[in-house]
Parts: C-alpha cells; sequence; structure tokens
C-alpha cells in the first residue's frame, strides 16, 4: 500500500475539484439546454445581470474575458449567438473606439430570471454533495 504524500493529496484535491466543476458544468449545460443556454452562455448573463449600477447595465467585452474563463474570441461568439438570439446588445464604446460594451436586452433580463433558480438549484445540489463527499454522478 502507498503512503500518501502531500503531493499525492494535493494531487487528489485538484483532481477532485476538477471533476466537481466538469459535472457542475455538465449537469447545468443539461438544465439549461431547454432554453436554448449553456453553462458560458449563463455566466455571461448572470454577470450582465448583477453589475453595479453606477456602471449602468452594460460590461465591456474585455472586462468579461477573466471572468468567463473563455477566450477572447471564444466569448466573442458567444455573445454573437447571445446578441443573435436577442438576449444581448453590442454597441461600440464612445470614450475608446476600440471597446465594445455588452447590456443584457429585457429578452435577455427575463430569460435570466427564468433559468436563475435552475442554475442556482444545479449549484447548491452539486456543491453539497461535494462537501458531503458523495458522488454526484452516482
Amino acid at each position: 500500500m502507498a503512503v500518501m504524500t502531500a503531493e499525492t493529496r494535493l494531487e487528489e484535491r485538484w483532481r477532485d475539484i476538477l471533476t466537481v466543476h466538469a459535472r457542475t458544468m455538465c449537469e447545468i449545460d443539461r438544465v439549461l439546454h431547454p432554453y436554448g443556454l449553456g453553462a458560458s452562455d449563463f455566466e455571461v448573463l448572470d454577470i450582465l445581470a448583477t453589475e453595479r449600477p453606477e456602471q449602468g447595465e452594460q460590461c465591456r467585452v474585455q472586462n468579461l474575458v477573466g471572468r468567463v474563463h473563455l477566450s477572447q474570441s471564444a466569448l466573442s461568439r458567444l455573445i454573437g449567438r447571445l446578441e443573435k438570439d436577442g438576449l444581448v446588445q453590442r454597441s461600440v464604446c464612445a470614450e475608446d473606439r476600440r471597446g465594445v460594451w455588452v447590456a443584457l436586452t429585457p429578452k435577455g433580463h427575463a430569460v435570466h430570471a427564468e433559468v436563475l433558480p435552475l442554475q442556482r438549484a444545479v449549484l447548491g445540489r452539486m456543491l453539497a454533495e461535494q462537501g458531503r463527499g458523495t458522488d454526484p454522478a452516482a
């Protein structure tokens, strides 16, 4: 029987985190699929829905990149799909013509409000199961 070293425990903890993340993202994708959304779509809608009021309800696309864990090009494609579906609207930043703003549309707000409880329920369930050390896939 191998001795559990600190390094081995660290590796196991890291792999457990990755497993919980992957399972949670898959479950969010499954729950949101009937609404035409995936986990990353929801993350963008959720960030836009919760932006601080003093910033208006728009956010620079550049500021979303690090928050949704997508490359800039993948995020641009995702925002393009959300815009095509009428959930967000893009506009050029007047102060910096290189910047692009993105904001939820009224339809985007409505869809976000409808799916928010579903996403939060998945998070609650998956993270509670992880905290108890049970396998959510079982």
